[in-house]
């Protein structure tokens, strides 16, 4: 099973956005899935259901972190190549959607942003967009971020 299949799996079973895109990386990135469950379950909801950044976005972001972060604060070249990255992944997804915010998304594909957390359902899964989100950011992840690994 790829990145974006495990993404979208971990989210068909009722994960976070960040949590699926997070979880579906553990093993690339040398972290028990369990601890990236937990270290993505406050970012769902576009973070705590105020319906900012989306959580795939943000699960790209914690993700970059892990492959370019660990540097000296005064590298500043280090810094720049993680900001820099951290930039075309939000570029390529505000691209292929037009936004990176929870609520936006949301609404272009006609569902009302609420702040709790829905209960998953057949009917919830038919209206949400947010396998899309997250596909993409795994796709991103795969192409920006574990090429730099190898």
């Amino acid at each position: 099973m790829t990145g974006k299949e495990k993404a979208v799996d971990f989210f068909s079973k009722g994960y976070n956005c960040a949590q699926s895109v997070m979880a579906a990386f553990a093993g690339d990135f040398e972290q028990d899935e369990s601890f990236m469950l937990r270290a993505g379950a406050g970012f769902g909801g576009g973070m705590g259901g105020s319906r900012i950044t989306c959580g795939a976005v943000s699960a790209m972001v914690f993700l970059a972190g892990l492959t370019l972060g660990e540097y000296a604060p005064e590298d500043i070249q280090s810094k720049k190549r993680l900001y820099d990255r951290v930039k075309l992944l939000i570029s390529e997804f505000r691209e292929e959607f037009g936004t990176t915010e929870c609520r936006e998304l949301l609404l272009k594909a006609s569902c009302i942003p609420k702040p709790d957390p829905s209960v998953r359902n057949a009917e919830y899964y038919s209206k949400r967009p947010c396998a899309h989100f997250i596909a993409k950011a795994a796709e991103l992840i795969q192409t920006h971020l574990l090429t730099d690994k190898n």
